[in-house]
C-alpha cells in the first residue's frame, strides 16, 4: 500500500515534506516510529491474551495511541475494519513504558504526521514509549521519554 492511499482510507494527513507515492512497509518484527517502539510480544515471552472488556476495535479512521508533549503530531492505529482489536491495559508491562497492547489478523498501520506510515504484520504486540539514552553525564535519562 502506498502512503496516499493509506491516508484515504484513514482521513489522516502527514507534512508535505513526505512523498505519499512511497510504499508503506509491513514489518514482522521489532520496529520504531518516532518515540514509540512496536514489540511483538512473543518477544516478551507473552503467548496468550484475553479478551476482555477492555478490548475495543480499531478502525479505518484509527486509535489515537499518545500526543507529541505539545499535543500535536499523534501516533494513530489505523486497520480494516474487523482486524485489529487493542487495549490500553499493560498493567503486566514492568517497564511501565507501555500504552497499548494489539493483536491483528491482518496489516495494521501506524501513522504520524511527521514520520508517514508503518505496516505491521498480523500478530500481538506492545506498543512502547521509548526512553532516552543520552551520552550527557549533565542529563540523567532514567526517566526521560524520547519526545517527538
Amino acid at each position: 500500500m502506498k502512503l496516499a492511499e493509506l491516508l484515504d482510507l484513514s482521513g489522516l494527513d502527514v507534512l508535505d515534506h513526505l512523498s505519499r507515492e512511497v510504499a508503506v512497509p509491513v514489518v514482522d518484527g521489532l520496529q520504531a516510529q518516532g518515540d514509540l517502539i512496536v514489540v511483538p510480544l512473543g518477544m516478551l515471552g507473552m503467548t496468550e491474551l484475553r479478551r476482555e472488556r477492555h478490548w475495543r476495535p480499531v478502525t479505518r479512521t484509527g486509535v489515537e495511541l499518545v500526543r507529541g508533549e505539545d499535543g500535536n503530531n499523534p501516533h494513530t492505529l489505523v486497520a480494516d475494519d474487523g482486524t485489529c482489536w487493542w487495549t490500553n491495559y499493560t498493567g503486566w508491562d514492568r517497564t511501565g513504558l507501555g500504552i497499548a497492547v494489539f493483536e491483528n489478523t491482518a496489516p495494521a498501520y501506524l501513522v504520524h504526521p511527521e514520520h508517514g506510515g508503518a505496516g505491521v504484520a498480523r500478530g500481538r504486540w506492545l506498543v512502547r514509549r521509548q526512553r532516552e539514552r543520552g551520552a550527557d553525564p549533565q542529563r540523567p535519562t532514567a526517566n526521560l521519554l524520547v519526545a517527538d
